[in-house]
Parts: C-alpha cells; structure tokens; sequence
C-alpha cells in the first residue's frame, strides 16, 4: 500500500493477497465435465477449467484483471468480511404459522427453538 497525504492507495498486490472467498461447482454440459469457479465478493468475477486446478489458476488471472480495471477507474473493490465481524446473529421475520409449527417441533424434540432453527438451517 501506498500513502498520498492522508488517503491510502491500495494496489493489485493488495488485493491479490487478500482471503478472498471462492463458490466452486461441477457442472456438465453435453456431457462435459468442468469446474466453474466465482469469487463471493467480487460481482461478476468468474471463470472455468476442465480441471480443478486449470479453474484456480483461471480465476486468479480473471481477478487480476477485475482489479486492475476497477482500479483504474477508481471504482469501489470490496474486500473479504473476517469471522470476527460477524456476531452470529440476525433477526427473521416468519409467518406465524410457521412459528407455531417450528416451536411444536422443537418442543417435541426437547430442544429450544433456537436450537432447532440452528439445526435446520445447518442441513
């Protein structure tokens, strides 16, 4: 990183060395099988390989470039969230219908509802 004054520039490598997070698939088209690859933070930022391998390397040059450009343009990059910043809470709106029947549920299993929730959203 670099320092102009009291504003950081952050560069390529910056980027590049941050943890970011990758979704992976294995998807069949006609028979082909290949690995498709996006990073979870950065819209649009994607690519592929016949092979897990050829599909790591791919998205790393696809995410050099997705930097550089945004870079250049000064567009805003997002950066990846750590644990820590997340609290493991957040709040959900239901229909009480649903409500009644989760709490049933866990009242019959002998758990909190909180336990329960936990469990099926884990599934």
């Amino acid at each position: 990183m670099m320092r102009e004054g009291n504003k950081i520039n952050k560069s390529l490598d910056y980027y590049m060395n941050l943890p970011y997070n990758f979704n992976i698939q294995q998807m069949e088209d006609e028979g082909e099988k290949y690995f498709f690859i996006k990073v979870t933070e950065l819209e649009g930022c994607m690519s592929d390989g016949k092979t897990m391998e050829e599909a790591q390397n791919n998205i790393l040059d696809a995410m050099r470039g997705w930097i550089e450009v945004a870079l250049e343009h000064a567009d805003y990059i997002p950066e990846p969230k750590s644990i820590e910043e997340y609290s493991g809470k957040f709040v959900l709106r239901v229909p009480k219908s649903l409500h009644q029947r989760l709490a049933y549920e866990s009242s019959r299993e002998g758990v909190s509802l909180n336990q329960y929730a936990l469990y099926k959203l884990s599934r």
